[in-house]
Order: structure tokens, then C-alpha cells, then sequence
């Protein structure tokens, strides 16, 4: 809730902090394509609510933007405390999610599609499928059932550049966010320990109604990830600032 018991104030609301993430957006250094600017706004006022909820154990920030062709790299992987991105690449969705593109989504067991929103990472477990990662979601009716529905990341042979190759089209899951083998152990246990992981559709019922966005509780948690970074943010004047007039 916002300040009186108010309603939790939407970042599209609040211009003076759209102004910051855009400043966060240009600060992110990155050797690939970026994420969309709207995703990457959404996913760092999410990471900010969890930051502030004091959930976040890992400062990392994986983005997946499910609103793009499965033939093209759609997974970023954000270090919080540098604004760099370590990790760029292919993901799976669920196949009854849909072909190509992602339509459909589910929270339901056995309903083989993916899931949207906000999760956290646990631990890293050898599966059926090798090192895998045990995932939360954190979101009620929307991600919440990722363990009774056994939604971890974890590799596949059906997600590389051959596959689309040979299939027109990367292989898909039963629901998890599957990534490329190569490299697959490093980027899992990287992820582990209380990492947020935001899978993007552009979905107008849930991004009205989640409380992920709110502005109220994203302004505690992006002090709380300043305060533990040793770099030096050229806006964080700009962002003190924010945080007097809110």
C-alpha cells in the first residue's frame, strides 16, 4: 500500500522516476542489442519491489521478452551493481505457449505453457535435464504454482541456432525457460540464490493489476540497491533528488 493506506502509486505515474530509469536505460552498458526500453522499465520496477521486500539475495536481473520471435536472442541477464549485461541469449517457451511466438500463458499444471512475471531463484539441482535451477514464482495466480509445476531453468538441445536451422523455429518446453547448452552451468549457478527473473508479455490485464509496479515500494528498493553498490552513478544526484519530491 502507499503512503496513508493509499493505493500503490503505477510508475506510469511518476514522471521524475521514469526519468531515472531512463537514465539507468542509457547507463546499461551492453556488446548486444538491448532490452526494449518499456520491458526494461517493467523489469526494474519489479527487481526494485523485491529489492525492497528485502527478497533479492543476488543482484542480478534476468529479463526475457517473450513479445519476440523464439528465433531471435531474447534473454538478458543484468548485473544490478555495474548496469552491465553479462548474458545474452535464446530461450525456450512452453509449447502449448504457442509456435514462433508466445500467446498464451498459464499457471495451471500440466497446462505445458509458460508462465509471465516476476520469480525468484533457489537452488541448483542436478535433473533429468543436468544442472537445473529451482524457481519461484512470487506472483498469486499468475507464477505462483512454478513448483508444483516443476518450472525451473535448465538446458536443451532444442534451443540453439541449429535447431531453428533445421525446424524453422526453436524447440520449445514444457513450460520452463529452457536456455542453450553451452555455457548452461556457469549461467545457472550464476543465477542461483535469490536472482529475479521477469518473463515479459504484453499482457494489459496483469500489468494493470500487479502489484510488481508499484512506484511507492520501487523508490525504497533502487536506494536500497545504491547503497550497496561501490559504483558511482553519475544520477544519483537526480536520484535523491526523486526520492525528496515523492
Amino acid at each position: 500500500m502507499g503512503k496513508g493506506g493509499l493505493s500503490p502509486t503505477p510508475w506510469e505515474q511518476t514522471p521524475n522516476l521514469d526519468r531515472f530509469f531512463t537514465c539507468f536505460y542509457h547507463t546499461l552498458a551492453s556488446d548486444s542489442p538491448k532490452p526494449n526500453y518499456e520491458v526494461f522499465k517493467k523489469a526494474l520496477t519489479g527487481f526494485f519491489n523485491l529489492k525492497a521486500e528485502k527478497k533479492i539475495k543476488n543482484n542480478l536481473l534476468t529479463i526475457i521478452d517473450f513479445s519476440l520471435s523464439s528465433n531471435l536472442e531474447r534473454l538478458w541477464i543484468v548485473d544490478m551493481l555495474t548496469m552491465k549485461v553479462v548474458h545474452y541469449s535464446l530461450v525456450a517457451h512452453g509449447r502449448n505457449s504457442g509456435d514462433e511466438f508466445a500467446s498464451s500463458f498459464s499457471n495451471i499444471p500440466s497446462s505445458y505453457q509458460s508462465s509471465i512475471g516476476f520469480y525468484l531463484t533457489d537452488k541448483v539441482y542436478q535433473g533429468k535435464h543436468g544442472t537445473s535451477l529451482y524457481l519461484d514464482g512470487v506472483e498469486p495466480n499468475v507464477n505462483d504454482k512454478a513448483r508444483e509445476r516443476a518450472i525451473v531453468m535448465h538446458s536443451a538441445s532444442y534451443v540453439s541456432k541449429d535447431f531453428i536451422r533445421n525446424n524453422g523455429r526453436l524447440g520449445r518446453s514444457f513450460g520452463c525457460p529452457s536456455i542453450p547448452e553451452e555455457n548452461h552451468e556457469k549461467i545457472i549457478t550464476m543465477l542461483s540464490g535469490g536472482s529475479c527473473i521477469y518473463i515479459y508479455y504484453p499482457d494489459k490485464k496483469y500489468h494493470s493489476t500487479s502489484p510488481m509496479y508499484s512506484a511507492d515500494t520501487a523508490i525504497v528498493g533502487m536506494f536500497s540497491l545504491l547503497s550497496e553498490t561501490s559504483l558511482d552513478f553519475d544520477f544519483y544526484p537526480e536520484a535523491t533528488s526523486i526520492a525528496e519530491n515523492f
